[in-house]
């Protein structure tokens, strides 16, 4: 099966692959942000897919989500792999270090949160948003390329576009949040309904706006994320080399129980519509 990367701000262009083709994707929930780029990687095959488009022409809260990872999920990927641009909640955690979060706050509130909208009713756990086997992998893999990398922490979702006001990011530095960013939702949640494994390295950007002289800016947003793009390629690359051949989890079976809906009352155009999801749950 495939390894899927999502590239998040900073990472438009795929890892050094071979062979590489470009493929067309179309879903149920529209087009991806971009064609899918598939090549190997010491034999392994990769599916990367850039999460705002190639000129980052989709903003976090406008960006294709649904048809992102269902276009993963169609091409067999059962692992997905993803960076993000974070603001630090932490003095300890400056800009230009990583981290691999292992929870997340939502307060986004504008952005279709669920692949089954229409004629099925699906409530997926979500205890543990981030696969538990790849934030370990991930955190592995850094040290493995003497990456300095954090394992977990707290990840606070924003809506966005706009960065945080002083207030919002004093109040998440006083729940314990760790970082701050704008993409992480709804795709964790997606790809657990999707049952993909998946996880992310957080590349730190700035300071948000808690501390003082700090004010973020989409210039040192842009500056810092592509000075974390190497050491984010290399840990991703490592972590794709090292990738166990069987998953060790249960993300694979995450919608087992979790159809709320009665299979037979399902019609045909969800049947279809959701095929590639639910396959034998219906």
């Amino acid at each position: 099966m495939p390894i899927g990367f999502v590239g998040g701000s900073g990472i438009y262009e795929a890892l050094d692959l071979e062979n590489e083709s470009e493929v067309a994707v179309s879903t149920p929930f529209g087009d991806p942000a971009a064609p899918v780029t598939v090549g190997a990687l010491d034999g392994t095959e990769i599916a990367f897919l850039p999460r705002h488009g190639r000129d980052h022409e989709f903003s976090p809260t406008t960006t294709p989500y649904r048809a992102n990872l269902h276009a993963l999920k169609s091409l067999g990927c059962e692992r997905v792999l993803s960076s993000n641009a974070v603001g630090s909640l932490r003095e300890d955690l400056p800009p230009r270090t990583l981290l691999v979060p292992d929870q997340l706050f939502d307060r986004t509130r504008d952005r279709p949160y669920t692949f089954f909208d229409e004629g099925v009713v699906v409530h997926a756990a979500f205890g543990q948003p981030y696969c538990p086997h790849m934030v370990e992998h991930l955190t592995a893999s850094a040290a493995g390329v003497d990456v300095d990398c954090e394992r977990g922490g707290t990840y606070v979702c924003i809506e966005g576009p706009q960065f945080s006001t002083v207030a919002e990011s004093e109040f998440y530095r006083d729940q314990g949040f760790d970082v701050v960013g704008m993409t992480a939702v709804p795709e964790a949640k997606l790809a657990r309904e999707a049952e993909l494994c998946y996880a992310t390295v957080a590349g730190v950007t700035d300071f948000d706006v808690w501390k003082e002289g700090a004010e973020v800016t989409q210039e040192e947003v842009v500056e810092n994320a592509l000075a974390n793009e190497t050491n984010i390629k290399e840990v991703v690359e490592r972590a794709v080399e090292a990738m166990p051949e069987q998953r060790e989890c249960d993300c694979g079976s995450a919608l087992d129980g979790a159809v709320a809906t009665d299979p037979g009352s399902v019609d045909a155009e969800a049947r279809e519509r959701y095929g590639t999801l639910l396959g034998d749950y219906l």
